[in-house]
C-alpha cells in the first residue's frame, strides 16, 4: 500500500521511505498499544509493513525535526489547582501556556499549546507572534487565569480561562473565538501542541487516534502518556516534526492543514487540531496526563464531562481556602496582592514530595536550552526554599514551613552538607558547595522552633551535622550566592553567622552547653573578620568613596591565607562567550552586603 503526500512541494512515499530506512510499522487495536517503531536488523530482508487491526496511518516523512528548544524564562502567570488531587502545574507567557508540569513539580511535560487562526485565503496567525494580550486572574487570589488575545489589527479575539482540574491531572482551557459577522464564518481555529515528554523534545511519538467516533490527539514517551481533546469535535488533525512538516508549518504554507499525517515517531513533533465551530465558538481543550495511553484517555473525558463552569467554581473555592488561614491577611492594605503572593508561594510545593519547594517554574534561556541540559528553576535550592518557607511563616502559615523543614531534613547529606540544587527525590543536579545553602536550613529550624512549631519533630541531628559541615569548610565559600565565584562573601558569611547563633541557643536549650559555647565563639571570630575579608579600603567607583563593601573577596577554599579585600582578581564563570571575565574584586558590587543586617 503506497500513499503519497505533498512535503515541501514533493511528493513521496512514506510508506517506500520507511522501508528503506530499515524500519516496519505496526497498529494494533490493543487499548495500550501505540504505533510500533521496530528496527529491521543488519542484513535482515525488509519486509513490507505488517498492519493489524486498522488501515495503515500516514506517518510524517523526514523526522526527526529542527533540534528541540524549550520557551523562554520570562512568565506572566504560573499556578495549579489549589487540591492535592491534581498533579499538574502549568506557565503562561505572551497569554498562551508554556511549560506544563506532571507528575511533579520538577518535570515540564511540553513546551507550549497555542491558538493558530487562518481565514484560508490570505492570512496565518499564531498566538505567540500575533496577538497582544491581557491577563487577570479568575478570581481574586486563585491561579488560574483571564487572558484576552488580541489580533494585533484589532480583527478579531480569542478568550481564554486556563485552569488546572480540581480532581484530575489534566489543564482545561475554556476558548471563545470573536470576530465580526462577515468574517467569523471564515475563520478556521487550530490547536498547536508541542509536547517535551520526560523533560526533553527528542524521542516523542504522537498519533491521531480515533475512539468510538471521537477524535483525540495522543503522544508518549516511555511511561509517560498525554492526550488532548475538546468539547467539540477536531475537524482535521496532524502530527508532524517540528519545522519540517508540522501543524505550523503546513499551515504557514498555504493557509490550509493539508498534509494531514496520522503519526509523527521518534522525533521532535507537534500536534495540531482543527475545531468544528459550526456548533459554536466557545469550547473547552483539555490536556491530560497519564501512566498509559488508557490512563490518559480516561483522564481527558472525565475531565471534559464536568459543564466548564462547574469546575471553575470548585476551582477558586479550593484556593479561597487559603485567605481563611493566614492571620496577616485582614491587615493588610492590598489584600488582592497579599493573597496572589501567598498562594503563588504555595504553588511551588510539590504534591507528591511534601514540603519540596522549587525555586521557580520555568527555565531560564529555555530558547537556548535544549535536551543536553535538563535542569531549570524547576529543582530544589535551599536558599530559594527557605526563604519561600520563612514568608509563609511570616504570615502565619507554619503547615507548610514544617513540610519544608522536614523534607530538607531527609535531603541533607551525610556530611551535613546540601546539594547546590537537587530534583524533588534527592537527587543531584549540579555538585557545587555553597555555604549559605547549608545555614538556611538551621535559620528555618530555629524560626519554628521560636514560634513553637516543631511539633513532634526533632532538629537536633540535622543542625549538629550542618554546624560540623560550616565550620569545616568555612569561611570561604566554595561558591557564592550567583554561584560562580569562591571567596569571602558578604552575603554568604551573613547566613553562615546567624545560623552559627541560631543553632547555639537551640543547642544550649537543648542541654549540649559544650557544643553551643563552640559553636557560638566561631560565630564570633567570623563576625569579627567580616569586614577585613570584605571591605576595601582602595573603591574607585564612586569619587571620594574609597571605603565599601565588595561582591566577594576572591579565596581558595583550600588556603584560607590572602585576606586582603584589595588585592583580588575576581574571575566570573557565567560571562557570555567573548566577554571579560577578569576583574578588580575592589571594583565589583552587589546588595549582598545588605543580608548582614536582614537577619
Amino acid at each position: 500500500m503506497v500513499e503519497h503526500q505533498r512535503c515541501h512541494g514533493r511528493k513521496r512515499s512514506y510508506w517506500l521511505e520507511a522501508e528503506a530506512n530499515g524500519y516496519v510499522f505496526m497498529r494494533t487495536t490493543t487499548s495500550d498499544q501505540p504505533i510500533q517503531k521496530v528496527a529491521a536488523s543488519a542484513g535482515e530482508q525488509r519486509q513490507t509493513p505488517i498492519i493489524t487491526g486498522a488501515s495503515a496511518p500516514r506517518l510524517a516523512p523526514d523526522g526527526p525535526g529542527l533540534e528541540p528548544r524549550w520557551t523562554r524564562g520570562a512568565k506572566i502567570a504560573v499556578g495549579t489547582a489549589y487540591s492535592t488531587s491534581s498533579h499538574v502545574w502549568y506557565t503562561l507567557d505572551s497569554g498562551c501556556v508554556t511549560e506544563v508540569y506532571y507528575p511533579t513539580i520538577d518535570s515540564p511535560q511540553i513546551r507550549d499549546l497555542q491558538f493558530l487562526v487562518t481565514d484560508g485565503e490570505s492570512f496565518f496567525h499564531d498566538e505567540r507572534r500575533h496577538f497582544v494580550g491581557q491577563i487577570d486572574c479568575v478570581s481574586e487570589a486563585a491561579l488560574g487565569f483571564d487572558v484576552t488575545n488580541r489580533e494585533k489589527e484589532g480583527r478579531y479575539t480569542i478568550h481564554k480561562t486556563i485552569l488546572g482540574d480540581p480532581h484530575q491531572n489534566c489543564l482545561l482551557i475554556h476558548a471563545r473565538l470573536e470576530a465580526p459577522p462577515d468574517l467569523l464564518p471564515r475563520l478556521r481555529m487550530y490547536v498547536l501542541l508541542a509536547p517535551h515528554l520526560d523533560i526533553g523534545g527528542w524521542h516523542n511519538n504522537g498519533e491521531v487516534l480515533q475512539v468510538r467516533g471521537q477524535t483525540f490527539l495522543v503522544a508518549h514517551k516511555g511511561n509517560t502518556w498525554l492526550a488532548l481533546g475538546a468539547t467539540v469535535p477536531f475537524t482535521d488533525c496532524s502530527c508532524g516534526y517540528v519545522g519540517v512538516n508540522d501543524g505550523w508549518t503546513d499551515l504557514a504554507d498555504n493557509y490550509r492543514l493539508d498534509w494531514q499525517y496520522e503519526a509523527a515517531l521518534d522525533g521532535n513533533i507537534a500536534l495540531t487540531g482543527g475545531f468544528d465551530l459550526s456548533r459554536g465558538t466557545g469550547f473547552t481543550v483539555g490536556l491530560a496526563f497519564g501512566t498509559t495511553r488508557h490512563h490518559a484517555l480516561s483522564t481527558l473525558a472525565q475531565s471534559l464531562s464536568i459543564p466548564f463552569e462547574q469546575t471553575r467554581q470548585s476551582f477558586i473555592r479550593q484556593w479561597e481556602r487559603t485567605s481563611r488561614r493566614f492571620t496577616l491577611a485582614a491587615k493588610s492594605n492590598d489584600s488582592e496582592l497579599f493573597e496572589r503572593s501567598v498562594n503563588l508561594i504555595l504553588a511551588h510545593e510539590d504534591k507528591t514530595y511534601p514540603g519540596a519547594m522549587i525555586a521557580s517554574l520555568n527555565i531560564p534561556w529555555g530558547d537556548e536550552k535544549s535536551d543536553d541540559e535538563l535542569g531549570g528553576y524547576h529543582l530544589v535550592w535551599t536558599r530559594d526554599m527557605v526563604q519561600s518557607a520563612t514568608a509563609l511563616l511570616a504570615v502565619g502559615d507554619v503547615s507548610t514551613p514544617l513540610r519544608a523543614l522536614i523534607y530538607l531534613a531527609i535531603s541533607q547529606r551525610e556530611d551535613g552538607g546540601f546539594h547546590q540544587n537537587f530534583w524533588i527525590d534527592g537527587r543531584p543536579y549540579w555538585h557545587g558547595v555553597q555555604l549559605d545553602e547549608v545555614a538556611f536550613p538551621i535559620i528555618l529550624a530555629w524560626r519554628l522552633w521560636k514560634y513553637g512549631a516543631l511539633g513532634n519533630f526533632d532538629p537536633y541531628d540535622m543542625i549538629r551535622r550542618a554546624c560540623r559541615f560550616l565550620i569545616c569548610e568555612g569561611p570561604v565559600t566554595a561558591q557564592d550566592r550567583w554561584e560562580e565565584a569562591p571567596g569571602y562573601s558578604p552575603s554568604t558569611l551573613a547566613a553562615h553567622i546567624t545560623a552559627l547563633i541560631c543553632a547555639a541557643e537551640f543547642l544550649a536549650d537543648r542541654g549540649d552547653q559544650v557544643t553551643a559555647e563552640f559553636v557560638c565563639d566561631y560565630a564570633d571570630f567570623l563576625e569579627s573578620h567580616i569586614e577585613r575579608w570584605t571591605v576595601t579600603t582602595q573603591g574607585t567607583l564612586v569619587p571620594g568613596i574609597t571605603r565599601h563593601y565588595i561582591r566577594i573577596n576572591p579565596g581558595d577554599i583550600n588556603q584560607c591565607v590572602d585576606e586582603d579585600a584589595d588585592c583580588g582578581t575576581l574571575m566570573l564563570a557565567n560571562q557570555p562567550p567573548g566577554t571579560p571575565v577578569e576583574f578588580a574584586a575592589n571594583e565589583s558590587v552587589d546588595a549582598g552586603f545588605l543580608e548582614l543586617v536582614r537577619y
